[in-house]
């Protein structure tokens, strides 16, 4: 059974869903996902984890806000500390991918004190690259929003697929698993987070404090990557996270996008690093 509801947030409200029972668990996809976009992976926590999805303010059904505030990871770390708040008194379990996971080290850096463990599946956070990288990195953002912005939605997605090592024409999957049809509304969804969420990625970072906040709670985070590659800078940016902190990182199965590809083995690891905690 799913239960949503509307938070109210600075300018807007927050939709957002919660299905299953245990405790409570927030999922974050990255990109244009909204809380229907990572079901298959959803559908196989619910039986351990009170599971919460939601739509980051400018997804689907959670307007923007009128004015609309700069969209960097600090104001959806902010709104969710406020969904957070809303639901329960006590320190919630967190996995984000990518976006997702990004949002959730600002949260962990802004508030800790909302997160018992926070499962950060390769986030795309600059301020952990050298200087020459974080140049690099924040070309390959340009590139892509340039792409978009001349070329279209396909070629758009190509350039951006290629920032994390993304083929879509030759992923591998699982047996029965499979990438959903995009839809209007995802199509959306992708257009707002290039034109408004993604110039945020090469200027609004965490600054020393927060990486000061991080360190003194990293026994609260979980850093997880996919598939090794060099080539994917939310790989990059997560590994050189685990050598700041002195900490050992974990491996979800099928790459960037195995929440997607690999949703069973995804779920049967996630459900392990959990456990293994407590949890």
């Amino acid at each position: 059974m799913v239960t949503s509801a509307a938070v109210p947030v600075p300018g807007t409200e927050l939709y957002c869903e919660t299905r299953g029972t245990g405790p409570l668990l927030v999922a974050m996809d990255g990109a244009g996902g909204d809380a229907r976009r990572i079901s298959p992976l959803v559908d196989r926590l619910a039986d351990h984890y009170t599971v919460l999805t939601y739509d980051r303010r400018g997804m689907s059904r959670s307007a923007a806000g009128d004015p609309m505030p700069p969209l960097t990871p600090r104001t959806h770390a902010d709104d969710l500390a406020l969904l957070l708040k809303s639901l329960t008194d006590e320190p919630a379990l967190l996995f984000g991918t990518s976006l997702g996971a990004h949002v959730g080290l600002h949260l962990l850096a802004r508030h800790p004190q909302l997160v018992a463990t926070l499962v950060a599946h390769e986030p795309s956070e600059f301020y952990f690259l050298t200087g020459p990288e974080r140049e690099l990195a924040g070309q390959a953002v340009r590139t892509a929003c340039d792409t978009y912005r001349r070329q279209g939605f396909g070629p758009g997605m190509v350039s951006w697929a290629a920032f994390n090592d993304i083929d879509y024409g030759n992923l591998q999957f699982e047996p029965g698993a499979r990438l959903s049809a995009m839809t209007d509304e995802q199509k959306a969804n992708i257009d707002f987070f290039i034109t408004h969420e993604m110039p945020a990625y090469t200027d609004v970072h965490l600054d020393d404090a927060g990486f000061d906040v991080l360190r003194a709670e990293a026994g609260r985070l979980v850093l997880a990557t996919g598939a090794p590659s060099d080539r994917n800078w939310s790989y990059r940016c997560t590994v050189s996270l685990a050598q700041r902190l002195g900490k050992e990182t974990e491996e979800l199965p099928g790459g960037h996008v195995g929440l997607k590809t690999h949703p069973r083995a995804f779920a049967a690891r996630l459900r392990k690093i959990l456990r293994n905690r407590g949890h």
